[in-house]
C-alpha cells in the first residue's frame, strides 16, 4: 500500500507485542487501508493483529436506529475478520481511554487507527495519545487521496481542490491487496463479541426506526453497488428528480465506512462505464466528499456560523433583521408543520426512510434559513434534524452541505436579495422546473399504509 496514507501521530520506542487496529470510522473488513496497514505491520513483526471497537454510550445526537445500523453491520464484519484469523474486541465507554487501557492490558506493540476530522474523534484520539504507551499510526481509508496529502489548508471551493486531487488520483487509486488469513493467532481464546450486551450500555434516544430498503453491512453495500451500476447509474442524468429512482442509496454505508469509495471507483473503471453523467457521479463521490473532509479538517468551527466565509457572514449579518415570510420553532420543523408541502414532504421522507434526496437537502436547508430568525439558528436546526434523522448524519458531508446551503461555504456571492443577502437562493418555482413537485409531495404526505 501507499505509505503516504499513513500519518504517524505518536512516535515512541517500539516494543514487541500484538498490533491493534482501532476501528472507529471505517467499519469494514474488506478494502480497508487501516486494517491492511495493521496486518502488514503485524506480519513484519511476526505478531498477532486484532481489531478493537469501542461503543461510546452517546454520539453527537445519534439515536437508536443509527446505533442499530452500525451494530448490525459490525456483526457481519466481526465474522469476516474471524475467517481471517483476526479477533474483534468490542469495548464500551470513553473510546480513547478504553482503547489505551486495552492496549496496556494486552501489551500491544503498535496501534493503528482511522483518520477522522470531526472534533469528537479528534478528542478521542487525543485521549488515546495521552493514555497509551505505544506508537500510533493514523491511516486515511475514507478518501482516495488522503486529506492530509491532498491539501494542507482549507480549500476555497471544489474548483481549487479538484486539480490537486486529480493530479494525485492515479497514485492512490491502486487496487486493494488480498491478504491470506493472518498466520499469527491471538494468544488466548476470543469469543465472538456480545453486541446484545453493548446495546444495554447505550444512552441514545429511540426514534421511529426508518423503514428503508437499505440494509446495513458490507454484503448489503456491495449488493447495492452492483445493482446501482447495472440499473441506475446509466440513468444518473435524472439525478435531480427525486421522483426518479436513480441514486445509489449508499450514503449510509459510505458514512459508516461499510463500503469504500475507492472500491466504487475501481468497479466503475473496471466496467468501462463512461459518459457525462458518470463524470458527475464520480465528481460527487471523489471531489465533493473529499472537499468536505478538507473543510472539517481545516475549520475547527465547521458546525457554527464562524465556519462561514467572511463575505457570507457579512451579507447574512446585513440582512439579519429582514422580515421573514414565516418563522417556525424547531419542533414545528421537526414535525413537518410548515406552510409548504414540498418542504414538509422532504422532512417526512427523512424521518420515515432515514435519507433525503440530494437536491432536496439543499432546498430543505435553504428554506430553514428563510423561515428562521437568524442564520446561526437555521444552522443549528438543520444540523440537529439531519443528525437526528438521517442515517448518514454526523458526517463531514452533512456539515459541509448544510454550511454550503446556509452559509455560502464553497460557493460564491450571488444577486443580493432579502434574508439571504448574497447566499445562493432556491425557491419553489425552481424546483418545479426540475421535477413534478406535486407528485413527490403527495408520495410522502400520504400517511404510511394508505
Amino acid at each position: 500500500m501507499n505509505l503516504r496514507r499513513v500519518h504517524i501521530i505518536k512516535t515512541v520506542p517500539a516494543i514487541a507485542g500484538p498490533v491493534l487496529y482501532w476501528m472507529h470510522r471505517d467499519f469494514r473488513a474488506s478494502d480497508n487501508w487501516g486494517l491492511i496497514h495493521a496486518r502488514l505491520q503485524a506480519l513484519k513483526l511476526g505478531q498477532p493483529v486484532a481489531v478493537v471497537f469501542c461503543l461510546a454510550p452517546a454520539f453527537s445526537g445519534a439515536t437508536l436506529p443509527h446505533f442499530e445500523f452500525l451494530l448490525q453491520g459490525l456483526g457481519e464484519t466481526a465474522k469476516a475478520l474471524r475467517q481471517s484469523n483476526i479477533p474483534f474486541f468490542a469495548l464500551h465507554g470513553d473510546p480513547g481511554i478504553e482503547v489505551a487501557r486495552f492496549a496496556r492490558e494486552h501489551m500491544a506493540g503498535l496501534i493503528v487507527t482511522d483518520f477522522d476530522p470531526l472534533r469528537i474523534k479528534i478528542r478521542w484520539v487525543q485521549d488515546l495519545l495521552d493514555a497509551c504507551d505505544q506508537p500510533v499510526h493514523e491511516v486515511d481509508s475514507r478518501n482516495i487521496v488522503p486529506a492530509r496529502v491532498a491539501s494542507d489548508h482549507r480549500e476555497f471551493m471544489a474548483r481549487t481542490i479538484r486539480p490537486k486531487i486529480q493530479r494525485q488520483l492515479q497514485e492512490f487509486l491502486d487496487d486493494f491487496p488480498v491478504l491470506p488469513p493472518h498466520p499469527h493467532s491471538w494468544p488466548s481464546a476470543t469469543p465472538p463479541p456480545d453486541f446484545s450486551a453493548l446495546r444495554q450500555n447505550l444512552e441514545a434516544e429511540a426514534t421511529i426506526l426508518p423503514k428503508t430498503r437499505v440494509k446495513p453491512g458490507e454484503e448489503a453495500a456491495h449488493a447495492l453497488l452492483a445493482d446501482f451500476l447495472e440499473n441506475r447509474l446509466p440513468l444518473y442524468m435524472h439525478r435531480n428528480d427525486p421522483n426518479q429512482d436513480v441514486c445509489s442509496d449508499l450514503s449510509a454505508h459510505l458514512h459508516f465506512g461499510m463500503i469504500s469509495a475507492q472500491r466504487m471507483v475501481l468497479e466503475i473503471r473496471a466496467r468501462r462505464i463512461m459518459g457525462e453523467h458518470i463524470d458527475s457521479f464520480l465528481d460527487e463521490l471523489i471531489i465533493r466528499r473529499e472537499l468536505s473532509d478538507n473543510f472539517c479538517l481545516h475549520t475547527p468551527d465547521y458546525d457554527t456560523e464562524a465556519g462561514f466565509p467572511a463575505w457570507a457572514r457579512e451579507t447574512l449579518h446585513r440582512h439579519r433583521h429582514d422580515p421573514r415570510p414565516a418563522i417556525y420553532a424547531p419542533e414545528e420543523f421537526e414535525q413537518a408543520l410548515t406552510h409548504e408541502p414540498l418542504w414538509n414532504a422532504a422532512q417526512i421522507q427523512m424521518m420515515r426512510s432515514g435519507k433525503m434526496h440530494g437536491y432536496l437537502r439543499m432546498y430543505w436547508a435553504k428554506k430553514i434559513l428563510e423561515w428562521s430568525p437568524s442564520a446561526s439558528e437555521a444552522l443549528r436546526i438543520a444540523i440537529w434534524l439531519n443528525d437526528r434523522y438521517s442515517l448518514d448524519g454526523r458526517d463531514s458531508n452533512g456539515y459541509t452541505g448544510i454550511s454550503w446551503s446556509i452559509g455560502g461555504v464553497h460557493d460564491r456571492g450571488w444577486t443580493e436579495r432579502p434574508i439571504f443577502g448574497k447566499i445562493r437562493y432556491m425557491n419553489l418555482a425552481g424546483a418545479r422546473r426540475k421535477f413534478d413537485v406535486e407528485r413527490y409531495a403527495s408520495s410522502w404526505m400520504t400517511p404510511p399504509g394508505n
